[in-house]
């Protein structure tokens, strides 16, 4: 069970795109297996005669309603991107989880990394999405702008270590203690290995800020009317997300820069070398 904490953004729309891999719609509407968890404050938006299910892009709007509700509210860095994204997976060769088991690894992440408060019903927005194979994601919007807790990937990591635990899922494996040292001296490849993690960084590298900054010009100009300026947001969103697969790409190069290549075995070179003319 690996967890992965997102760069923030300033729209739920794309998160949410990612958890259920497909576009947003208004006409899809998302069950409660889809949903596996949510936040306790979302029964006051739904009466004993409502229609409990709501379109993927109902429950985006639902989550961003608190941007409406504080439109001043910012980060202490005066940040506006307030919607916070993690997703957990599953090892390929886990079983399959039921909806409670589900729901119940929604609801002890969202306490590890301060998403929710047991007791506190009025607190952050989030909702947990089990829409793809193994993998479940979180994503939260707060109008005050939580801060999660500075040591969140760690307090991630253990819960993930104590629900394998717990449900008798496969652990994460260490190196095996027969892998030779990484030596200190850093090769070309774990240089150049090194600059392209530096630029996919989803916290601090120059293509995040590039993103952000996109993203914040995508947000604005989708507040002004006309369909013009819908139009142009729609475009800038676009390119937000073609500089996400641009970071993605990176990280995959930088990672497949610093693997060991594959040894053909001793026996399988003799035996070729053996066909050979």
């Amino acid at each position: 069970m690996i967890p992965r904490l997102h760069e923030r953004t300033h729209r739920p729309h794309h998160p949410l795109e990612e958890a259920l891999g497909r576009p947003v719609s208004p006409n899809e509407g998302l069950t409660e297996h889809t949903i596996a968890a949510h936040w306790p404050g979302l029964d006051y938006f739904t009466l004993d005669d409502e229609q409990k299910t709501w379109t993927s892009v109902q429950w985006a709007e639902h989550l961003e309603d608190p941007y409406l509700e504080h439109p001043f509210a910012a980060s202490p860095d005066d940040d506006r991107r307030a919607i916070l994204h993690l997703d957990i997976r599953l090892h390929p060769d886990d079983r399959e989880l039921t909806g409670p088991e589900w729901a119940e690894v929604a609801q002890r992440l969202a306490r590890a990394v301060g998403i929710e408060i047991p007791g506190k019903e009025h607190g952050c927005r989030w909702i947990a999405v089990q829409a793809q194979p193994g993998r479940l994601d979180l994503i939260h919007l707060d109008g005050t702008w939580h801060a999660p807790p500075a040591d969140k990937l760690r307090r991630l990591a253990q819960e993930a270590r104590r629900i394998e635990q717990d449900l008798h899922l496969i652990p994460v494996r260490s190196d095996p203690p027969s892998r030779p040292a990484v030596r200190a001296a850093l090769t070309a490849s774990a240089q150049l290995a090194t600059i392209l993690t530096q630029l996919a960084d989803e916290q601090a590298g120059p293509l995040a800020a590039v993103r952000g900054l996109v993203e914040h010009a995508s947000h604005r100009i989708a507040r002004q009317p006309g369909a013009a300026g819908t139009d142009t947001a729609h475009r800038l969103e676009l390119i937000a997300r073609r500089l996400h697969a641009i970071q993605q790409d990176l990280d995959t190069t930088a990672t497949r820069l610093v693997q060991p290549r594959a040894v053909p075995a001793p026996d399988a070179v003799r035996h070729n070398a053996h066909r050979s003319p």
